[in-house]
């Protein structure tokens, strides 16, 4: 292992940017080629049968099965002019990844020969073994059907040779076993209840989207180093490693230019994203070294989550391609920052109207403080629910860590908003409502032209945070499935929304003049959210006491935030917006306490292994080297200069031994933690005792690690330093 770390170093370093072929035809041409799109609908269905699906995305009409076979021939026409063989449902389980079973256009011709068959029965339903993916014991293995099911409102692509055919996944019962199917119930009930609340300003709206634009966040790491490193290769992270002497302490990564190896990575992905119709945007260094960040434009939001989770896998495949593999785990290095992706979130309506910003005039501004103040009330009341939905064991080790948000739920508005709001909240005059619109300022350089100063900052450690015409939750790993989030926050909002909607009605019928009513409703949930409104440094100490002085939820234990999915106010939330019901919620619950315990489970035996069969020994053999050192300059000098000459050599053996006796009794105690909590029954307190016992332990036996790592003889260690990972590109 020695000469690996060595030779995958030297082979880095000789490493080219691999060429990227570049399609002749712009961008805008080839974007969506390999995607079944209402351009591609229209030429491959007939006309009463492209109306028909049309209308089920555009109005969430109820899918005609007696359309599937047409739209199913159609779909098989255009596939195989693409060189397609097999099709499969793709579906997100609670595995935080994506799921497919390939299968063939060939069925029996009845003659001893073959034919190549699509129906639309296999178009629309397929039965996949849903005791195999997390349930949550909603699923036994001897009663193991679940069922996949078509969503026509996120369009079939291909890969490779295969048609790709997103849908939702459900289990025999009934109950969702994914993402999806949650999520789309939640974008139903925000789009209902915000359309309801809109009609108050604008009776012709009749439909609001849930937009979403993602920034994905990433590490990419040579391939030769992190086969070297089996920490990473297993858990996605590094277990153990000292601090690189120079890190991102000097800015220097951030928006720097993007090495050639990067570029042609970037390119190559961007290229096949478009062809995907994930209309990729920006890309640029992140702040971290070797650290980057890829976004979108912002899409609507049940497409953009299916984009950004086929982003990931292709983002896996190109980067071997080019000799890296990528890093999508929320804290991968010690000591620098880690990955998020930010969701940057907001609705508009189907008159064009983007409800969370300012207008022209107070009417505008009256609806744009409705929405504002309603999403700060969904977000209050579930704070600690939407912290559960984003919270895993990979992102509690971001969440209040260098550029990561805090792991309390607040929000950001601004100056300008957080005053106009403090001043509905005390005064009832006609001017209320008046919102300035961007600024200018002059730079005093005749060559610079003025700048558009937007009417709110940027607080970087808010979780939550306003940015001028949306929200930003910033609080979501790289990792992670956006849905998670989308689901908690659209329904959060969602119900808000109605429950503004019902006490303005009260009011109107009791005799209120509707802006009356409006604006008196909006006054009590100022007041009643005000708690949620935080615009200092989320960092601070002084942050955490007053949160908890605020009744925010305040909990760091990873294991116990997940019982938010499952208290009263949540419970009667997602079934009275008809997103989730309560055994849906348990058995997620039980799925994320036990996806918690393995994945420590699994670091503590990854780093078992590597204290015990690599670090010891390279310590211990450094240890005897230094020994027979001492013993030759005791045969070679008098014993007084001996003593003196051998001292640091000795205080070093000494150091050597204490801290590998630390090691192997900190492994010891480490694999009787996990006996112990392995012993324990119910899911959620066996999680709850990997937290508490056997995760601290890891990190114990990690600073002697470290501490080794510093005095070791560096030909001899065995494992890719932080300097080679973060800075061989």
């Amino acid at each position: 292992m020695a000469n690996l770390r060595f030779q995958v170093v030297e082979e880095a370093f000789k490493k080219k940017p691999t060429e990227v072929i570049t399609p002749v035809e712009r961008p805008s041409e080839f974007f969506g080629k390999y995607v079944f799109n209402r351009a591609k609908m229209y030429k491959y269905l007939p006309a009463s049968v492209y109306e028909k699906l049309i209308d089920v995305i555009d109005n969430g009409s109820t899918l005609d099965r007696s359309i599937a076979d047409a739209v199913a021939a159609g779909m098989k026409q255009w596939a195989e002019e693409n060189g397609v063989t097999h099709y499969t449902h793709w579906f997100q389980p609670l595995t935080e990844g994506t799921a497919e079973k390939h299968d063939a256009f060939i069925e029996h011709d009845g003659k001893g020969g073959m034919i190549e068959e699509f129906s639309g029965k296999l178009l629309v339903q397929q039965e996949p073994d849903a005791s195999s993916f997390p349930n949550g014991g909603i699923r036994n293995t001897f009663e193991a059907r679940g069922y996949s099911a078509w969503d026509p409102t996120s369009p079939v692509f291909i890969i490779d040779d295969t048609l790709c055919i997103p849908t939702i996944f459900i289990s025999y019962t009934g109950e969702a076993l994914d993402y999806k199917a949650p999520l789309l119930r939640a974008l139903h009930a925000v789009n209902v209840a915000a359309t309801e609340v809109c009609r108050y300003f604008d009776p012709a709206v009749t439909k609001v989207t849930c937009n979403l634009g993602w920034e994905q966040e990433y590490f990419l790491v040579d391939e030769g180093l992190y086969s070297a490193r089996p920490d990473l290769m297993l858990t996605g992270r590094t277990l153990m490693g000292h601090d690189s002497a120079k890190n991102q302490q000097m800015d220097d990564h951030y928006f720097g230019a993007i090495p050639d190896r990067v570029q042609a990575f970037m390119k190559d992905l961007e290229i096949q994203a478009l062809e995907l119709s994930i209309p990729c945007k920006t890309r640029h260094n992140e702040v971290a070294p070797n650290q980057f960040e890829i976004a979108p434009i912002y899409e609507e939001t049940n497409l953009a989550v299916d984009h950004n989770m086929l982003l990931m896998s292709l983002m896996k495949r190109v980067a071997r391609k080019h000799g890296f593999r990528v890093l999508l785990h929320e804290k991968p290095f010690a000591g620098i920052n880690g990955s998020g992706k930010h969701n940057n979130w907001s609705l508009s309506t189907d008159t064009g109207v983007l409800l969370h910003a300012p207008g022209k005039n107070a009417e505008d501004n009256l609806r744009f403080v409705t929405f504002i103040v309603e999403t700060l009330m969904g977000v209050y009341r579930h704070n600690g629910l939407l912290k559960a939905s984003i919270m895993s064991a990979t992102n509690a080790h971001r969440l209040g860590a260098n550029e990561a948000p805090p792991a309390i739920i607040s929000s950001f508005l601004g100056k300008q908003l957080t005053e106009l709001l403090d001043h509905i909240e005390k005064n009832d005059k006609e001017d209320l409502f008046d919102m300035a619109g961007k600024q200018k300022m002059a730079m005093d350089i005749p060559e610079i032209p003025e700048l558009l100063i937007d009417n709110t900052d940027r607080n970087r450690t808010s979780p939550f945070a306003f940015t001028g015409n949306r929200f930003e939750f910033r609080a979501v790993g790289s990792e992670a499935n956006c849905a998670s989030a989308m689901i908690a926050l659209n329904t959060a909002v969602a119900e808000a929304l109605a429950s503004f909607k019902e006490r303005v009605d009260a009011l109107i019928a009791a005799g209120k003049e509707k802006r009356n009513a409006i604006i008196e409703t909006i006054r009590e949930d100022i007041k009643t959210c005000k708690p949620i409104r935080f615009d200092g440094n989320g960092y601070s100490d002084e942050w955490v006491e007053e949160a908890k002085r605020r009744g925010l939820d305040c909990e760091t234990s990873c294991p116990i935030i997940f019982d938010n999915y499952l208290s009263e106010g949540s419970v009667k939330m997602f079934e009275s917006m008809n997103v989730m019901n309560s055994k849906e919620l348990e058995a997620r619950n039980e799925v994320k306490w036990e996806t918690y315990t393995k994945k420590i489970q699994i670091e503590a035996r990854v780093m078992g292994d590597l204290s015990m069969n690599h670090i010891i020994p390279v310590a211990t053999h450094y240890q005897s080297q230094l020994a027979k050192n001492v013993q030759n300059m005791r045969q070679i000098f008098p014993v007084e200069k001996a003593e003196q000459l051998t001292a640091r050599n000795l205080k070093i053996i000494e150091e050597i031994a204490e801290r590998t006796q630390a090691i192997e009794t900190g492994v010891e105690e480490l694999v009787n933690a996990r006996k112990v909590a392995n012993k324990i029954e119910s899911e959620r307190e066996k999680a709850i005792a990997y937290h508490d016992t056997v995760a601290p332990k890891m990190e114990e036996i990690r600073y002697q690690i470290d501490k080794l790592e510093l005095i070791v003889a560096d030909e001899l260690w065995t494992l890719p330093k932080y300097r080679e990972m973060l800075f061989i590109r």
